[in-house]
């Protein structure tokens, strides 16, 4: 599969941990990661609307770029858009990213879990179901933690260490003294602050997030060894494109250096 085209997308800049692990797990893909900016935030959205956004950005990747594989790594445009996206390009095969309410209920040693999310994921019948089969005897707490994802997005590189923890801090205020042990991260975005929230919630608290899962699943569709990980990121060269206008693209090229990745603008 070596030099097949790996597209990862998002509603901005959360997926970049996803697209990490994957070129680790799969080093000879070429890989383009998409923030959709001009979409972005899809917490604050409908479902309908994270949809709609969703379909058109994958006609845009399907024509410009011809993937063999496209992650959706945002929670939300998963939730939402995945099985429309499957039904629509069934000549791309899709992985979606699912909280990981399952790991996270079967190590709680208290019983209660909490998922971090976007609003919009907090709510969604999608979570409904994830809750009812994997963690039916726990108590699964949901915070809609929206503003740390627009603070992720906005304003995360240029913050102090004090802000990100304080960011953080107030993000899981609604989990004071809720005797949660596992919090899930239940938005990409949440992987660039995954240090700050475990310093938030405190030792006694593991953090649960999707990345290795997704990173095995793709490579599974491709036909690697979803077992083999290699030493490091590989070399290849990626590219982070963007949906919007130059305006609306603050913080991508920084974002995009932190991962390795070449800017190229808009999609």
């Amino acid at each position: 599969m070596t030099g097949e085209r790996i597209v990862v997308f998002d509603s901005g800049v959360g997926g970049l941990p996803y697209l990490e692990a994957l070129r680790v797990r799969i080093p000879g893909a070429s890989y383009v990661y998409v923030a959709d900016r001009a979409g972005f935030p899809y917490g604050r959205k409908t479902r309908d609307e994270v949809c709609s956004l969703v379909l058109d950005r994958m006609e845009r990747i399907a024509v410009r770029f011809s993937p063999r594989l496209v992650v959706l790594a945002c929670n939300t445009a998963s939730q939402a858009g995945l099985d429309s996206a499957r039904a629509r390009f069934p000549g791309i095969s899709f992985v979606g990213t699912v909280p990981a309410v399952k790991p996270a209920a079967q190590s709680s040693r208290t019983r209660v879990v909490a998922v971090l999310s976007t609003a919009r994921a907090a709510v969604d019948p999608y979570l409904d179901s994830l809750v009812e089969r994997w963690a039916s005897g726990a108590r699964v707490l949901r915070v809609g933690a929206q503003s740390l994802v627009e603070f992720v997005e906005r304003e995360f590189l240029d913050a102090s260490e004090e802000r990100r923890l304080e960011a953080c801090r107030e993000a899981l205020e609604p989990l004071r003294d809720s005797g949660a042990d596992r919090i899930v991260l239940a938005c990409t975005h949440f992987l660039h602050v995954a240090p700050y929230i475990a310093r938030a919630a405190g030792p006694e608290v593991g953090i649960v997030d999707s990345r290795e899962g997704v990173a095995r699943r793709a490579a599974e569709i491709l036909g690697t060894d979803p077992d083999s990980v290699s030493g490091g990121t590989p070399g290849l060269p990626g590219v982070l494109y963007a949906t919007g206008t130059p305006k609306t693209w603050a913080g991508l090229e920084g974002f995009a250096e932190r991962f390795g990745l070449a800017f190229g603008g808009a999609l």
